[in-house]
């Protein structure tokens, strides 16, 4: 992958080290079966064991970095993304479901979880999604009434990565219901707490670790509140902020899998005694496919690196670099499958499992159409 201006040295190393650990340990893994869960743990054994996971933590608590690194968490998912995305769930997941605690944990918290995911120790999930709250988020349900030394969590969150499998979860309810989105809080909820319980294992076309969770007069100690009550608005968009432009990245690297695979195929699939190559038309389909891969890259890199340049928020440009750059990956590879024909669409082809693993891209984190919302919104106040 030819290095941008937003590298630097360290950044270009760490892209050569994720490249060979992908290929290593994670390629061999790349296989999808029924052991889903036991390959999910073991690969977040392995990425802790190769120091990837020390870059989803601060280094006060086991990380590589003051504060965490953009470029590097955006380097590793894209190359883990090229591979597996399996892989690169897991590690997502590990920063997803931690960065809320190195945000607005207290220093308790921190020194309690933070270790243990650098090291994969303890798996990480973030639980904001309900049934009927999805982009709307002040249309979350869930509660949390105070006691006098707890908070009483009830109600069901779904589309839960790490559902079943995670250690811990940080989860968003309303400690005041009356005030929508600014009624919001964030805890963290270890898996072992009373009232939890995993309600349903979900099956999507991209398999992994995911379901729905049941909350039910599940009682928490009152210093798992992260931050004050009613930040946990706050606390969940600046997590996004940082994390879409990831989400961005992952795209990236299964869109450049697939620009691959195509160019291979194209060269040593004959039809009509030549390669597919050498016809006009499929030149075309990999000259847009290209050009379309560099400039979202760009995009990608540039909102990660205005945020390691210090930027407080980077919506317009995350939101950006994720809209563009999940749709640029849905229509690459879409035409990857088009270039190998029915070879394309063979169950266990690596271009029929891209074309499964992209689409929830440009779902999750925030839809296509949340992200235009957000960028127009950015674009009019700026105005």
């Amino acid at each position: 992958m030819e290095p941008l201006p937003f590298f630097t040295e360290k950044h270009q190393e760490l892209e050569s080290a994720v490249r060979q650990f992908a290929e290593r340990d994670v390629a061999p893994r790349a296989v999808e079966d029924e052991h889903e869960e036991a390959r999910a743990r073991e690969l977040v054994r392995l990425m802790a064991s190769a120091g990837l996971l020390r870059h989803v933590v601060p280094e006060a608590y086991g990380g590589f970095s003051p504060r965490l690194d953009v470029r590097s968490l955006c380097l590793i998912r894209d190359g883990l993304a090229y591979v597996s995305g399996l892989a690169d769930t897991m590690f997502a997941m590990q920063g997803l479901g931690s960065y809320p605690i190195t945000l607005a944990g207290s220093e308790a918290l921190k020194r309690r979880y933070l270790p243990s995911v650098a090291r994969g120790e303890a798996i990480a999930a973030f639980a904001l999604t309900e049934p009927e709250a999805g982009s709307d988020v002040s249309a979350i349900q869930m509660t949390a009434n105070r006691t006098d030394d707890h908070y009483e969590l009830n109600g069901i969150k779904t589309f839960i990565s790490n559902a079943g499998l995670a250690d811990f979860y940080v989860v968003f309810a309303k400690t005041d219901p009356d005030q929508g989105h600014r009624g919001l809080s964030a805890f963290v909820v270890e898996a072992s707490t009373p009232g939890f319980a995993l309600d349903e294992a979900l099956k999507l076309i991209a398999p992994h670790p995911i379901g729905r969770v049941k909350f039910e007069r599940c009682r928490i100690p009152r210093d798992h509140l992260l931050g004050e009550e009613g930040q946990g608005f706050k606390i969940a968009m600046q997590t996004l902020d940082v994390f879409r432009s990831t989400v961005a990245a992952a795209a990236i690297g299964m869109a450049r899998r697939a620009l691959d695979e195509a160019l291979a195929y194209s060269q040593r699939r004959v039809q009509f005694g030549r390669p597919l190559a050498e016809f006009q038309g499929i030149q075309f389909k990999l000259a847009e496919m290209a050009t379309e891969l560099e400039a979202a890259r760009l995009l990608v890199y540039r909102a990660a690196w205005k945020k390691d340049r210090g930027a407080t928020r980077v919506t317009r440009e995350s939101s950006m670099a994720k809209f563009y750059a999940t749709e640029v990956a849905q229509r690459i590879i879409d035409q990857a499958v088009q270039i190998h024909g029915g070879q394309g669409v063979v169950r266990g082809t690596v271009v029929e499992r891209l074309y499964r693993e992209i689409r929830a891209l440009r779902i999750y984190e925030g839809t296509s159409e949340i992200q235009r919302v957000v960028i127009a919104r950015e674009l009019l106040k700026g105005s």
